[in-house]
C-alpha cells in the first residue's frame, strides 16, 4: 500500500452544501454528475428463461459497492423482453441503487453485467464520465457521510423510500479527475486486501470442515473399524449418549426492567451475543452466581440459529434461550467436545422444518450420540482444531484492521482532510 504513504493534508477549506472541502474542489448535485438516472420499470408476468439477459436484483448488491458475478445466483430474461425496457438495460460503470425497503445499497456494474437488466426497487444512475470517475464515485456512495446523506433525504414513511428527484439533489463535494482516480486507488489497494482476507478466512474454514470431519470419524492413524449406529468409527472407540457425560444449565430470563446499554451493570449475554462474543446490553438487578458465564465456557444458542461456542468475551451472564454445558465426566475433554457439537448441533437444526420456528431442547442435546476415543486421542484431536481455529482467528483480526484502515480513509480522502 504505498499510496499511502504519499498522502498530505489539505490546508484550505470552503464551507459548502457538501459539507467543508477543499476550496479547489467543485460542488456538484448528484444529478449534475449523471448523465441519466433512471428508475426501474414496472413489468409483471416476466417469463424467465434458461439463458439470456441477466436481471440484478437488490439481494445480489454486496456491502463494499459491488455486484455478485456468481452468474448461477442470477435469473435470465429473453432478449426480447429486455428489449422492451432498454433504458433498465446497465452499462460497466453504472450503478444500481436500492430505493426502497433496504434504502441506499449500491453496487457499480462490473465488465461481466454490462447489458444486464435491473429490477424493481433500484434504480440507474449513469455518471458523467467526462465529470467523474466511476471507482470515485463508488466510494463515495458505500460512504457513511452519503448513506446519512441518502436517510435525510428519504421518506420517513414505514417503508424507507427515496425519489429520484431527491436522490438527484444530494450534492457531492467533486475533486478533480485525476484526484478521483488516485483517491479510489487508494481505497481500492485496501478493498483488495480485505478481498484476500476473506478468501483466506472462507479456505481455511473449508480446510478445517473436511479436517474435523475426518478427525471426529476416523480419529488419528487408524487401520481398523466397525459399524456401529453412527456409522463406522476406529476399534477402540465406543458410541455414547452425552446426557450421561454433561450437565447442562439453561439461561435466566432476567428482569428486562433492569436491562441497561451502559457499562454500570455485569453484561447479559443474549443470543444474538453469541457469534460475535460481546454484549451491548448489561444488567443492573441482583443474581445468582450459577449464571455467570466465564470465557471458554461452552455455550448453545436454543433458538433461531443454534450457535455452539466457546465464549471469548468478558464475564456475563447467561440470558434465557441459551445453555451452557459442563462436562461431568473426567473421560471427556471440552474442546473435544465442542468441535463434536457443532457438526452434532447442526444436523438437529437442518432436520427442523423451515416452517417451523426453530427451538432446541436439553433433551435434544442430552440425546446427542458420540464417537468417543482414549481421553490422550481426544486432547490431540482438539489441539489439531483449536491451532486451526487460532488461525482462523488471528485473520479476521487481520481483517478486522483494515476494514478500520479502509474507514479511517475514507473519511480523509473524500472530505479532502487529506490529499493525494
Amino acid at each position: 500500500m504505498a499510496q499511502i504513504e504519499s498522502l498530505r493534508t489539505g490546508q484550505k477549506f470552503k464551507k459548502t452544501e457538501a459539507g467543508e472541502i477543499p476550496v479547489e474542489w467543485e460542488v456538484m448535485s448528484l444529478g449534475e454528475a449523471s448523465k441519466e438516472m433512471y428508475r426501474y420499470p414496472t413489468y409483471y408476468n416476466i417469463k424467465y428463461v434458461e439463458k439470456g439477459i441477466p436481471e440484478v436484483r437488490g439481494e445480489l448488491i454486496k456491502p463494499n459497492g459491488t455486484l455478485e458475478t456468481d452468474m448461477s445466483l442470477y435469473r435470465f430474461i429473453s432478449q426480447e423482453t429486455a428489449t422492451q425496457f432498454s433504458r433498465t438495460r446497465l452499462q460497466e460503470g453504472d450503478f444500481v441503487i436500492s430505493v426502497r425497503g433496504t434504502m441506499g445499497e449500491v453496487g457499480i456494474v462490473p465488465k461481466e453485467l454490462d447489458g444486464a437488466n435491473m429490477t424493481a426497487n433500484l434504480i440507474r444512475i449513469s455518471p458523467d464520465r467526462n465529470k467523474i470517475y466511476p471507482l470515485w464515485l463508488q466510494q463515495v456512495f458505500i460512504s457513511e457521510r452519503f448513506q446519512e446523506q441518502l436517510d435525510k433525504a428519504s421518506s420517513s414513511t414505514t417503508i424507507k423510500t427515496i425519489k429520484a428527484p431527491e436522490l438527484e439533489s444530494l450534492k457531492l463535494g467533486v475533486p478533480t479527475i485525476i484526484e478521483q482516480k488516485k483517491i479510489a486507488e487508494i481505497l481500492l489497494t485496501v478493498d483488495s486486501a480485505i478481498e484476500k482476507s476473506s478468501q483466506l478466512i472462507d479456505k481455511k474454514k473449508e480446510l478445517k470442515k473436511g479436517l474435523m470431519q475426518e478427525l471426529l470419524s476416523c480419529g488419528i492413524g487408524h487401520k481398523k473399524f466397525y459399524k456401529t449406529e453412527i456409522g463406522e468409527i476406529p476399534e477402540g472407540w465406543e458410541v455414547v449418549r452425552l446426557g450421561k457425560y454433561i450437565k447442562i444449565l439453561p439461561g435466566f430470563p432476567f428482569d428486562s426492567e433492569f436491562f441497561s446499554d451502559t457499562e454500570k451493570g455485569f453484561p447479559l449475554i443474549r443470543i444474538r451475543d453469541l457469534e460475535r462474543s460481546y454484549t451491548e446490553t448489561y444488567y443492573t438487578g441482583e443474581y445468582d452466581s450459577d449464571f455467570i458465564v466465564e470465557k471458554n465456557d461452552l455455550l448453545i444458542g436454543m433458538d433461531g440459529d443454534f450457535y455452539v461456542v466457546l465464549w471469548k468475551g468478558e464475564p456475563g451472564l447467561l440470558n434465557q434461550r441459551i445453555c451452557k454445558i459442563d462436562s461431568i465426566n473426567s473421560q471427556l475433554d471440552s474442546g473435544y467436545l465442542y468441535h463434536c457439537l457443532i457438526g452434532k448441533i447442526k444436523k438437529i437444526q437442518d432436520s427442523t422444518p423451515s416452517t417451523t420456528v426453530k427451538h432446541l431442547s436439553t433433551k435434544d442435546i442430552e440425546n446427542i450420540k458420540l464417537a468417543l476415543p482414549s481421553l490422550r486421542e481426544q486432547k490431540r484431536i482438539s489441539e489439531i482444531l483449536s491451532s486451526m481455529d487460532t488461525g482462523i482467528d488471528n485473520e479476521i483480526q487481520e481483517k478486522s484492521k483494515l476494514g478500520l484502515l479502509k474507514k479511517g480513509l475514507m473519511q480523509v480522502l473524500l472530505t479532502g482532510k487529506v490529499r493525494v
